[in-house]
C-alpha cells in the first residue's frame, strides 16, 4: 500500500521535511515513488509548498496520507494566496 508521508531532510536541529509517496513497508528517508511537496516548519511562518494535481493523483489511485500531510491538506487548502 502507498503513503503519503513525510521524509526529514536538513541539519541537526533544523528540519525540513519532503512530502513523498513510498511504500507503507519502507523506512522513512528511503527511496521514494515522487516527491509532490515539501514543508519548512521552521520558517516563519511555516513554508508548505504541496503539488495538488499530483497528490488528488495518488489518492485516486489508493495512496492513503498520513495524519500529519492531511492536517497540511487542510491548512494549505484554508489559505489564501497573498495578493502581490
Amino acid at each position: 500500500m502507498l503513503m503519503i508521508r513525510l521524509a526529514r531532510f536538513g541539519a541537526k536541529k533544523k528540519p525540513t521535511y519532503r512530502v513523498v509517496v513510498i511504500d507503507k513497508e519502507r523506512a522513512r528517508n528511503s527511496r521514494s515513488v515522487e516527491v509532490v511537496g515539501h514543508y519548512n516548519p521552521i520558517a516563519k511562518p511555516a513554508q508548505v509548498q504541496l503539488n495538488r494535481e499530483r497528490i488528488d493523483f495518488w489518492v485516486k489511485n489508493g495512496a492513503q496520507p498520513s495524519d500529519t500531510v492531511s492536517r497540511l491538506l487542510k491548512t494549505s487548502a484554508t489559505e489564501t494566496p497573498a495578493a502581490v
